[in-house]
């Protein structure tokens, strides 16, 4: 099913269960949006801060070459991850009085995915770095691989969440026999 198949079948299942209609629902999804994209752009804004006052540090040039590309690395992926979180409020900005609420959501959803997983992806080089300069480059490594197995292992839970959750519903909306 495409994914204005799901699209189709979210809205009757919010008009049946919550009596919404779609621009309702669009209002509840863009409420909702907006209070996650308060709890990650606050993260992703102290991380990048972070990040970016690093090299006037003292100790910065102590960094090998490699800890320097993973450093530079994971600043690419903070900056990226906070313009894509910050893009919404831009995309509702330039959108505002247009009657494009359906648009608003849909995009603003990928540009959150989006940078939730960029955002991922800076914690990894966080990790990496903070490790192989505190420690060794070996536990560097270490560490990163446990937080990309994180990363990855939360991904398929929310998968299997995601599809336990449409197999109910499948079920529920089978007719009895």
């Amino acid at each position: 099913m495409d994914s204005r198949g799901l699209d189709r079948d979210d809205a009757n299942w919010n008009f049946r269960a919550r009596h919404e209609t779609d621009t309702q629902r669009l209002d509840r999804n863009w409420n909702g949006l907006l209070q996650e994209l308060r709890v990650v752009q606050t993260g992703v804004q102290l991380l990048t801060g972070f990040l970016l006052t690093l090299p006037f540090q003292q100790r910065f040039e102590d960094l090998t070459d490699g800890e320097v590309a993973i450093y530079l690395a994971t600043v690419a992926l903070s900056v990226t991850s906070t313009m894509l979180l910050v893009a919404p409020a831009g995309l509702h900005r330039m959108l505002f009085r247009r009657h494009a609420l359906r648009e608003l959501v849909a995009a603003s959803h990928r540009l959150a995915m989006c940078g939730i997983a960029t955002l991922g992806l800076a914690l990894i080089g966080v990790v990496t770095l903070i490790f192989s300069f505190v420690l060794s480059p070996a536990a560097g490594a270490v560490a990163a691989a446990v937080a990309l197995g994180m990363f990855i292992a939360l991904g398929i839970f929310a998968a299997i969440l995601k599809s336990r959750h449409r197999s109910r519903e499948d079920e529920s909306e089978s007719p009895e026999r």
